[in-house]
C-alpha cells in the first residue's frame, strides 16, 4: 500500500469510516444470525473490510477475476442481491450517501465523498463482488 493510501485510510477511520465498517458488519451479523442469510452474510463481512481502509483497494466482479462465471455471479447471485438490497441494502447505501454529501461539501473531503459514493453503490448489489488490491487488478480483456 501506497504512503498516500495508508494516510487517506487512517483519515478514513477517523472521520467516519469505522463506523460505516461497523455497519457493514451488523448487518453481516443480522444475516449470519437468521442463519438463511449466511451467504449474504460473506458479502457483508468482506464489504465491511472494505469499508474500514477503501483507499488502495477496489471491489470487482468474481468472475473478472477467476475468468469464469461463480455461483455467486450467476442466476443466483442477482437473486441473492436483490434480496439483500431489500433486507439491508437501502439502508446501507442511504448512509454512504448522507456522508457522501457532508464529504462534498468541501474540495479536502471529495476522495471521502467519492469512496462513499462507491460504497453506496456496491451496498445495492454486493454478492458476487470481490476487494482486490489496485496493483493486484487483472489485466482487461
Amino acid at each position: 500500500m501506497s504512503p498516500v493510501s495508508l494516510l487517506l485510510n487512517v483519515l478514513w477511520i477517523v472521520f467516519g469510516g469505522l463506523w460505516m465498517a461497523i455497519g457493514w458488519a451488523i448487518a453481516g451479523l443480522i444475516m449470519a444470525l437468521t442463519i438463511i442469510g449466511l451467504p449474504w452474510a460473506r458479502s457483508a463481512f468482506t464489504l465491511a473490510l472494505y469499508a474500514l481502509a477503501p483507499f488502495g483497494r477496489t471491489v470487482i466482479r468474481r468472475d473478472q477475476l477467476e475468468g469464469h462465471e461463480t455461483l455467486d455471479t450467476g442466476p443466483l447471485g442477482v437473486i441473492g442481491n436483490i434480496v439483500w438490497l431489500l433486507l439491508a441494502g437501502w439502508w446501507l447505501a442511504i448512509e454512504h450517501l448522507a456522508i457522501a454529501l457532508g464529504f462534498a461539501i468541501t474540495i479536502i473531503g471529495l476522495p471521502f465523498a467519492w469512496a462513499h459514493l462507491k460504497l453506496a453503490g456496491l451496498s445495492l448489489w454486493p454478492v458476487g463482488m470481490i476487494v482486490v488490491a489496485t496493483e493486484d487488478l487483472p489485466p482487461p480483456r
